[in-house]
């Protein structure tokens, strides 16, 4: 069976931009839990006066919709997301990207998936590139499908 490939079906990333106060990262979370949008991935960063929010979510288009009504300014890409046995697997996928010479402009990890396997999102260059060299090191790259419950 052919593998589906990260450009065909690509996990999107939200970038939330929220203000520094109290109980933001609380209001957003909150929201996707009441219409049951699973937060997948998460990672702060975190400025003086604001705070960036990259989440990865099981179902895209209901977040964009909740983000949207409730006036959280957001940004939306493609990253790429790759399954992982084990933090042991961190060497190997590494290896893979360095030997397609990707460069990596940032990695957080799933909070948990489906099935309760360990992934990683990669925000990279060349997606494509990157998929084929991971997909030939027996690391099977995921979709936004893979995600979604």
């Amino acid at each position: 069976m052919a593998q589906i490939t990260a450009a065909t079906d690509p996990v999107k990333q939200f970038s939330v931009f929220a203000e520094n106060r109290v109980g933001r990262l609380y209001d957003l979370t909150a929201l996707f839990k009441t219409s049951n949008v699973h937060i997948m991935a998460l990672t702060v960063l975190d400025t003086t006066d604001s705070s960036i929010l990259r989440l990865v979510v099981d179902d895209p288009d209901k977040a964009r919709e909740l983000m949207i009504n409730n006036d959280f300014p957001y940004t939306e890409c493609d990253v790429l997301a790759v399954e992982i046995a084990d933090e042991g697997d961190l060497k190997g996928v590494l290896s893979a990207l360095l030997e397609a010479e990707i460069n990596i402009h940032y990695v957080y990890s799933f909070i948990k998936r489906p099935e309760g396997r360990a992934a990683l999102v990669l925000s990279i260059e060349d997606a494509d590139v990157a998929a084929q060299s991971l997909n030939s090191r027996g690391f099977k790259v995921l979709t936004q499908r893979d995600i979604a419950r």
